[in-house]
């Protein structure tokens, strides 16, 4: 039933991304360049994930999910370094590359090389981004 659940989830969400235009990397740039040929349409997408998760977060006070097992609870605010330094990466690639990563692995069937490409750095960034955070952490102290 889990898988189920989750194979419908994701299926649903590659479906949003892909209709919405998310996959579309100039369109997302597009987005992104508000000094230039500005597209003010990703905003009703963000709008539109955005407000359904506030609901949902309200929603599972006290529930049990469908599968089993416990929501997560929210957790606290918390504005540090490691969270502005990761932001401005995620943006720097984002507005470079036109993906993130739910976008990058629904167009990996038809984005051709630089959608590979770009998957292949976000793995690895991904494996590398506990050492970085690590090693920032010693400079800190050190400091």
């Amino acid at each position: 039933m889990r898988i189920l659940i989750s194979l419908l989830a994701g299926s649903l969400f590659g479906a949003g991304l892909l209709i919405s235009g998310m996959t579309d990397t100039t369109k997302v740039q597009g987005w992104l360049d508000v000094f230039g040929n500005w597209d003010p349409t990703l905003a009703f997408v963000m709008g539109g994930a955005i407000l359904p998760m506030l609901i949902a977060w309200r929603m599972t006070t006290h529930r049990a999910p469908l599968a089993g097992g416990q929501f997560p609870k929210m957790s606290p605010p918390e504005l540090d370094r490691r969270l502005i330094i990761g932001s401005v990466m995620f943006g720097m690639g984002w507005g470079l590359a036109g993906l993130c990563p739910g976008p990058a692995i629904a167009s990996i069937t038809y984005g051709g090389l630089g959608g590979l490409v770009f998957l292949v750095a976000m793995i690895a960034g991904m494996f590398a981004a506990p050492g970085l955070g690590a090693q920032l952490d010693r400079t800190a102290n050190a400091a």
